[in-house]
This record gives C-alpha cells, sequence and structure tokens, in this order.
C-alpha cells in the first residue's frame, strides 16, 4: 500500500496538511485529500509534487 503525507507549498514539519493520504483529486481549482480513515481535506490549489516512492506530495496553494 502507497500512503503519503501531503504538505502545503514546501516540505517542513510545519507545513504538513494531512499524513497517511490514500487518495489525491484534483478537481475544478480544489485538490482532494482521503487518508485512511476516509476523512477528507480539500485545499484550493494545485498538486505541484507528488513522490509515492517516498510517501510525499507537495500542493501549491492558490493566492488569495
Amino acid at each position: 500500500m502507497c500512503l503519503s503525507t501531503v504538505y502545503k507549498n514546501k516540505l517542513t514539519p510545519e507545513t504538513i496538511v494531512m499524513k497517511n493520504v490514500m487518495r489525491i483529486e484534483c478537481k475544478d481549482g480544489m485538490v482532494i485529500l482521503t487518508d485512511l480513515m476516509e476523512r477528507q481535506v480539500a485545499i484550493e490549489g494545485t498538486l505541484e509534487m507528488a513522490n509515492l516512492v517516498d510517501g510525499v506530495a507537495v500542493i501549491k496553494e492558490a493566492a488569495a
């Protein structure tokens, strides 16, 4: 199973959005994350990078 930790804008402990992410969907300018417990978080922005070997992804938050 390939689970990831998702970060907002950069890879630092302070920017973790969600851990144990099993699904990432990009729809209508939103990135929707779903974890193992089926909890969801939606962030306005784009998927900037996903490294599934290391289990990390970065979302670039949309400018306000």
